[in-house]
């Protein structure tokens, strides 16, 4: 089981729950696909009891902290795209990029972020899976996913 984040946008109390849930679930690793925002979003983060990979979202202003503090707390900065065991994470400010690159069927799963809107979206041999937003502030929805070989699952936290 993997966990997959997005758009925490600061909220502290958001980013605990979904360490817990995760924590709970076993996860192997945690994906965030951008928008932590501030680089002390790594302290709440650091919680987690499995490894954390994260790429860097439109609202991620101080790029140089966010990767000092978070690789500082063991978690892995993959810049502006990465792939995780045949997983491709990446933030999705492009909105035709994510459907693109799971088209491309070179990825078992893409994972983003951006839109706020949680999905979860077979394209071809891919599944495309967008968690929403963590921190809820756009939709009033706190949702992070699961993600398994049987396919991925939006989990509200």
């Amino acid at each position: 089981m993997i966990g997959a984040i997005s758009d925490t946008h600061d909220c502290i109390e958001a980013a605990r729950a979904a360490v817990e849930l995760f924590n709970d679930e076993g996860v192997k690793y945690v994906l965030h696909a951008g928008d932590v925002v501030s680089p002390f979003m790594a302290r709440p983060l650091s919680g987690l009891e499995c490894p954390l990979y994260l790429v860097y979202g439109n609202n991620d202003g101080d790029r140089l902290a966010l990767k000092q503090f978070f690789e500082g707390a063991g978690f892995f900065v993959l810049g502006e795209f990465g792939v995780v065991e045949g997983i491709a994470l990446l933030h999705g400010t492009n909105p035709e990029l994510p459907a693109a690159l799971a088209a491309s069927g070179m990825y078992r799963f893409v994972v983003c972020g951006h839109t706020h809107r949680p999905e979860v979206r077979r394209i071809g041999t891919c599944t495309l899976v967008n968690p929403g937003e963590c921190s809820g502030v756009l939709t009033g929805r706190r949702t992070v996913a699961l993600i398994s070989e049987d396919g991925a699952r939006i989990v509200e936290i």
